[in-house]
């Protein structure tokens, strides 16, 4: 090859930190802090493994770095941060009839629609309903959140949509009854 040993050294540290780079983006699969460790774990062994493949490590010691350093990552981003979506293991099942049952990110997409419609119909501004959750939806929920006394995280959960249901309920039984 004519390539010297410095000169492939050096090659091989570039790509080690090329591989752990790509695996550590990777590892934001997942909505919640279990499946972003396991998908992050999991990602981090295969991008290991081919860096204990070609360098100086092991592969099982590649696979143990990287698995750690992958699983770590997941569990210290969140989807705010990084969102890749849901892991593969998470994606909608064909039900008997063999027709899929919905997409996971469409029924999350109308979620957060929801959300953002019944929050401007309260009075808050969570920006157009467009099914993503910028810097105006998050402000707008953390403010109803805020409001209500609830955990203020920002997040757009069912829970907090069947909340807000709720609290329009209460309004609109209040309305009707002031008016009678």
């Amino acid at each position: 090859l004519g390539l010297s040993a410095r000169v492939l050294e050096a090659y091989m540290v570039r790509l080690r930190y090329a591989v752990f780079g790509i695996a550590f983006m990777l590892s934001a699969c997942g909505s919640t802090t279990e499946e972003r460790g396991v998908s992050g774990a999991g990602i981090g062994a295969a991008a290991g493994a081919v860096i204990g493949a070609v360098t100086g490590l092991s592969i099982v010691q590649g696979v143990v770095i990287g698995a750690a350093a992958g699983g770590l990552t997941g569990v210290l981003t969140d989807e705010e941060t990084i969102d890749l979506g849901n892991p593969v293991w998470k994606k909608d099942k064909p039900d008997s009839s063999g027709q899929q049952s919905g997409n996971a990110d469409d029924s999350r997409g109308q979620l957060v629609r929801n959300i953002q419609e019944a929050l401007s119909e309260m009075g808050y501004d969570p920006g157009p309903a467009d099914e993503i959750i910028g810097p105006k939806t998050t402000a707008a929920i953390r403010q109803y959140q805020e409001d209500h006394g609830l955990l203020i995280d920002g997040k757009a959960t069912a829970e907090l949509a069947a909340h807000i249901q709720e609290q329009n309920t209460v309004l609109a039984q209040q309305a009707g009854t002031s008016e009678i």
